[in-house]
């Protein structure tokens, strides 16, 4: 395989995957492309590469930033806005989780809080209402608290357990 093919089928793939993390398919190709450039590259080169819109392309940017997955480089003699991805993959992952954590997990948690409060179980359904929405809590408790969990880990930390595990 030739490495344009190969880094083609990387951008799809990372795109593709990226949706199930919560990230548009776009928002994830125009990371993949910043990941394996070795340099970091402007909007026009990234809507060139990619085949996509200005208008995309910005607001893709703007959320890769947000989530802190990319950062602008400032050239020197250059007008234009540059970008670069973050090369450390153990940290890429942990502040994808750490977004995920933000945006789906603590949010339901709260739901579900919120839910508990509010109903009182004076009735079978109520019962099997406050049931669910507790089970519901404590798995989104414990996903929330083996999150932080990783977070605050380095990566040897996790590597060498997950090592223990799979040696067992």
């Amino acid at each position: 395989m030739e490495l344009k093919e190969a880094k083609d089928k990387f951008i799809h793939t990372w795109g593709t995957l990226a949706t199930q993390w919560g990230i548009n398919r776009t928002m994830a190709q125009i990371h993949a492309l910043l990941l394996l450039s070795p340099k970091s590259m402007n909007a026009d080169e990234i809507m060139a590469d990619l085949q996509i819109s200005r208008g995309n392309v910005n607001m893709n940017l703007r959320d890769l930033m947000d989530w802190k997955l990319i950062y602008k480089q400032l050239l020197p003699g250059e007008r234009k806005e540059f970008f670069i991805a973050e090369k450390d993959i153990w940290k890429v992952a942990k502040q994808i989780a750490k977004e995920r954590r933000r945006r789906e997990i603590v949010p339901l948690i709260e739901a579900m809080e919120d839910l508990k409060e509010g109903i009182q179980a004076d009735t079978v359904e109520k019962e099997e209402f406050l049931k669910i929405v507790n089970d519901i809590s404590k798995v989104s408790i414990f996903a929330d608290n083996t999150m932080t969990s990783l977070l605050k880990s380095d990566e040897n930390w996790l590597i060498n357990n997950f090592i223990k595990v799979f040696n067992k």
